[in-house]
C-alpha cells in the first residue's frame, strides 16, 4: 500500500499540531496504555514496582517521549520511501527488548488503539477517519518491522534443550 499525498499531508499537519505538546501527549498515550489494559503495567520495568501515578513517573515520561515521537516520526516518511525505515541499531535494540518483555501482536494492537485514541484527542477538530487510516497504516508498518527483527533476534537464540 502505497500513501497518497493526501494522507502524508493529514499526519504531517497532525505532527505539526502535537509536537508542540510531545511530553503531555506521551504520557497520555501511555495513560491511555494501561486505561485499555492496566496488565500492561508489569511489560513496563519503570511502573512495575511503583505506585506513582504515571505522571510523577520520570522514567515512565522519558520513556513515552521516545515511543511517541519514534512513532510520529517513522509514520511521516512513510510516503518519501515508501516503507517504514529505523536505524539498524533502534532496530536490532528494539527487537531484542520486546521480544525479551514478551511483546506479541495484542499488545502491538493495544499500542495502535491508544496512539490512534491519543492523536484524536490531541488534534480535536481536525481528525478525520482518514487521519486515523493513515496513522493506523504507518504504526502498522513500523510494529512489522520491530516483529521481523523480534522474530531474527528468537532465531539466534540458542534453543532450550
Amino acid at each position: 500500500m502505497s500513501f497518497t499525498e493526501q494522507e502524508e499531508g493529514l499526519m504531517k499537519e497532525s505532527w505539526e499540531m502535537m509536537k508542540q505538546n510531545i511530553p503531555e501527549l506521551s504520557l497520555r498515550l501511555l495513560t491511555t496504555i494501561l486505561e485499555i489494559a492496566a496488565a500492561a503495567k508489569s511489560m513496563f520495568s519503570f511502573l512495575r514496582d511503583s505506585d506513582e501515578i504515571p505522571q510523577n513517573n520520570p522514567k515512565l515520561k522519558a520513556h513515552a517521549v521516545k515511543v511517541f515521537k519514534m512513532t510520529c516520526e517513522s509514520a511521516v516518511q512513510l510516503r518519501e520511501k515508501g516503507e517504514v525505515v529505523v536505524a539498524e541499531n533502534t532496530l536490532k535494540n528494539l527487537g531484542s527488548i520486546h521480544l525479551k518483555k514478551g511483546i506479541i501482536d495484542p499488545h502491538f494492537e493495544l499500542v495502535n488503539k491508544a496512539l490512534l485514541r491519543t492523536i484524536k484527542e490531541a488534534v480535536g477538530e481536525k481528525w478525520s477517519e482518514e487521519m486515523g487510516s493513515a496513522w493506523g497504516v504507518a504504526y502498522d508498518k513500523l510494529a512489522v518491522a520491530i516483529k521481523a527483527q523480534m522474530k531474527q533476534e528468537d532465531s539466534q537464540l540458542p534453543s532450550n534443550p
